[in-house]
């Protein structure tokens, strides 16, 4: 229960049907400042809203305890995160969130306590296929969240329950008033949750000083444009900040870590038609034995793309995308969809 809209109604629902349920906010990042004026009763400072998540659990007469998980957010997610940066890449932080904090500690702490199932507020759906349990797409295609929850591990499938995936968003803020909750306070992030002030690029110059590491911008040809303020404060597509005038519109093509060198080229240059994959999770094994049609996602925000995989090694895909794809980044996730089913997925390790 993170104190937002989804998990608040999922938990609801769980009690309408009849489950024991049991609140659970886990406290991934600073904890909140109760000295802080907020402009609005419910408006917290932390990414996890502990106060609405513990009303939400009075009004349903529900127990609710919060769960310090910062140290493992910090070694799985953050620093994953800044390392990532600063090695030229674009990692997703909710991405390894969900992974290796979120959905990992619920299922670790339901194991040690002796509780069958975990559920959560994403937009997911759980189905079945050849007897076994597979990861679907929300009922609502715009607040599908499958993007995220690709790493989810096989095992864990059968014991996760997420109520508000076969949902409309517009039902699910109808239960949200109908529970007393002011929804008209409640706002959906849409930014990195531990990023509070600022942009990406001041909270890594505020963790990672030594990310301020000037080197050269160059063009497709290696001619020099100017200088960057470190690689890290940089990803492909990427069209502001730069500084540098040439009189055309130049972009982040590619980021160079080994030479610290960030290479600018036009709109057409960001187009790629294929990557190479590994770091890979698959519901689906068969693709790793011959070539496979599939629909690939390669941001959370854009349509998934058909593609064709073709396994290169053990624990490796090379992706040909049927048409070129703009601004693919190392660090990136690509996940692999047949239908509303998702197959799996990896991180982008080249193109």
């Amino acid at each position: 229960m993170s104190g937002g809209v989804d998990s608040s109604v999922a938990a609801a629902l769980l009690v309408r049907q009849g489950y024991d349920v049991q609140g659970v906010t886990l406290q991934v990042w600073e904890h909140e400042d109760e000295t802080v004026t907020a402009s609005k009763k419910w408006e917290e400072r932390g990414c996890c809203k502990v106060g609405i998540a513990r009303y939400v659990a009075q009004t349903l007469k529900i127990p609710h305890e919060v769960v310090d998980t910062r140290q493992a957010f910090r070694a799985g997610v953050i620093d994953d995160f800044l390392a990532g940066y600063l090695d030229g890449t674009t990692p997703n932080p909710c991405v390894r969130c969900n992974e290796r904090v979120k959905l990992r500690g619920l299922i670790e702490l339901a194991d040690a306590r002796g509780i069958d199932f975990v559920a959560t507020g994403h937009y997911v759906r759980i189905g079945s296929s050849e007897g076994l349990p597979t990861l679907h797409r929300a009922t609502d295609p715009k607040k599908d969240q499958s993007y995220f929850l690709y790493r989810l591990r096989q095992p864990w499938l059968s014991r996760l329950l997420f109520p508000v995936g076969e949902m409309q968003k517009a039902d699910v803020w109808k239960e949200a008033d109908a529970l007393g909750l002011p929804v008209d306070e409640l706002k959906e992030s849409q930014e990195i949750c531990f990023v509070s002030h600022g942009d990406y690029r001041t909270f890594i110059e505020k963790e990672a000083p030594a990310a301020k590491k000037s080197g050269p911008f160059v063009d497709e040809e290696g001619r020099h444009l100017g200088d960057h303020e470190g690689i890290a404060f940089y990803t492909p597509g990427q069209r502001r900040g730069l500084g540098v005038a040439t009189g055309r519109r130049l972009y982040v093509q590619q980021v160079q870590p080994a030479t610290n060198t960030v290479v600018l080229g036009t709109e057409e240059s960001l187009r790629r038609d294929q990557c190479d994959i590994a770091d890979l999770n698959l519901f689906d094994p068969t693709l790793l034995t011959g070539a496979t049609g599939v629909m690939v996602k390669v941001r959370y925000a854009t349509p998934a793309a058909p593609a064709t995989l073709q396994p290169l090694s053990e624990g490796a895909l090379r992706i040909l995308f049927h048409e070129p794809q703009r601004a693919l980044s190392p660090g990136q996730s690509a996940v692999f969809y047949r239908e509303d089913r998702v197959l799996g997925g990896g991180i982008i390790q080249s193109f």
